[in-house]
């Protein structure tokens, strides 16, 4: 199934364990490491695997960003 089936299904791109750790370029370990440690982003059991949707990824990602510079200087200063 291409993305605009799944689209049209109300479903979203997922992703594998792999390659997700293909895309961080980290070992596949590195994955469970951080999940066992409830550090990682959340997954979907399918059977003995685990899927990774591509939104939980984004905003795991988006909340592992460092803070920007900038403001961490301005809020230091009040």
């Amino acid at each position: 199934m291409n993305s605009e089936q799944l689209s049209g299904l109300g479903l979203e791109p997922m992703v594998t364990t792999s390659e997700l750790a293909d895309y961080l370029r980290v070992d596949v370990q590195a994955i469970y490491d951080l999940r066992c440690h409830d550090r990682g982003p959340k997954g979907v059991r399918v059977g003995r695997e685990l899927r990774f949707r591509v939104s939980d990824v984004k905003s795991w990602l988006d909340a592992m960003r460092e803070p920007d510079p900038q403001s961490v200087i301005v809020a230091g200063e009040l």
